[in-house]
């Protein structure tokens, strides 16, 4: 293995074990609340921390209407923190799982990707798309997987 080739496999995985931060989306969806599930089992087996990440959506044209967005995508932040804690509370003492949850806004792609560099991540996890434009302009998922930085898993 040539001393360049070690350089650059370094700078793919941050851990040296296996993944110690594990960034998983949430919006809500079924899909991602499977990833979350997902996530939240590969962080229990790796003892690595679980990154909840919601990316609040901003919308120009809603606000520009007189409609109350931002009020709306803080409910829905808080109600996905509800539910996770309520998930964690479940298994408390049967699965130990560390984790945060953080709010970003922005599209989704922008927004998750600035969460995997902030957190320093190793890996991310995102459910499968929902909505049917994405054949067309493509979904965060392949997005992300495209833009090559860190595993990336896509659960059904």
């Amino acid at each position: 293995m040539t001393e360049q080739h070690e350089q650059h496999s370094h700078q793919f995985e941050l851990g040296t074990d296996g993944p110690k931060v594990i960034v998983v989306g949430v919006d809500g969806s079924d899909s991602s609340m499977r990833a979350a599930a997902y996530a939240g089992g590969l962080a229990r087996r790796q003892r690595a921390l679980l990154a909840v990440v919601y990316v609040q959506p901003v919308l120009a044209a809603g606000a520009a209407l007189g409609a109350p967005v931002a009020e709306t995508t803080d409910e829905i932040a808080e109600d996905l923190i509800a539910q996770i804690r309520e998930a964690a509370d479940r298994v408390k003492g049967i699965f130990d799982v560390r984790w945060e949850f953080h709010t970003f806004r922005g599209d989704p792609f922008t927004g998750l990707v600035k969460a995997a560099d902030d957190l320093r991540a190793d890996a991310v996890v995102v459910g499968a798309s929902e909505q049917a434009g994405h054949r067309i302009i493509g979904s965060v998922a392949v997005r992300l997987v495209k833009a090559g930085r860190w595993p990336v898993t896509v659960v059904p």
